[in-house]
């Protein structure tokens, strides 16, 4: 599992604040600069297309919760993770809003008017949540990963065997050192030999190596 080193400093970090332009934002940008974050104020219409330039590790969100949904932001396929830590921005704690901004990922919460006391609790909390969170979608990438490979190896041993009229041994055996000599995951190997064959040309080559057996 990866490091979870709290955070606690947010020096050259980036904030993007979403919110309409009558939203005052002077004790947020001033607190923030004071702790070594820039801000920089986003119109609603042009949010959409800088979303795929975000960095996880350098930028926050400070999402303004009367923003409908229609502003949202695109988030992962397994931990619906944003693309950077998402704050909300909060005037009155509704549940519709509330739930609005949970389902945007936002892991920390401003009350409006902001109070400079309060920028750095959120920060601290929303920021560290949002990499607990990667953390764990990480590993649940990975342990998919497996579970799809391990579909392959058994697709790709049954292939062999049905092609070839070996047993399941030898088949395991023959992808085994095909994954050796061409230095690829087992898995891997199996994938590409499940492929179609316009997604990997070399899928015919590897079957005629696996034919051949024992050199």
């Amino acid at each position: 599992m990866t490091d979870l080193r709290l955070l606690q400093n947010f020096s050259g970090f980036r904030a993007f604040l979403v919110a309409p332009p009558a939203i005052a934002a002077d004790t947020l940008g001033s607190t923030l600069n004071r702790i070594g974050v820039t801000m920089q104020t986003v119109d609603q219409a042009k949010w959409p297309g800088m979303c795929s330039t975000l960095n996880p590790d350098g930028n926050i969100i400070i999402l303004d919760g009367d923003l409908n949904e229609a502003a949202g932001l695109p988030l992962s396929d397994i931990g619906r993770l944003p693309p950077a830590p998402v704050i909300g921005l909060l005037g009155v704690s509704a549940p519709s809003r509330l739930k609005a901004l949970m389902r945007q990922g936002a892991t920390s919460v401003l009350h409006k008017p902001v109070q400079g006391s309060a920028v750095f609790t959120a920060l601290f909390i929303g920021i560290n949540e949002f990499r607990r969170r990667r953390s764990f979608e990480a590993l649940l990438n990975r342990q998919e990963r497996r579970l799809r490979g391990r579909r392959a190896v058994i697709k790709a041993v049954v292939r062999l065997m049905r092609e070839f009229q070996i047993d399941d041994d030898e088949a395991f055996e023959r992808i085994r050192r095909e994954s050796m000599a061409s230095r690829m995951a087992l898995e891997d190997i199996c994938e590409r030999l499940m492929a179609a064959p316009a997604e990997h040309d070399e899928a015919e080559p590897m079957l005629n190596r696996l034919a051949a057996g024992p050199v």
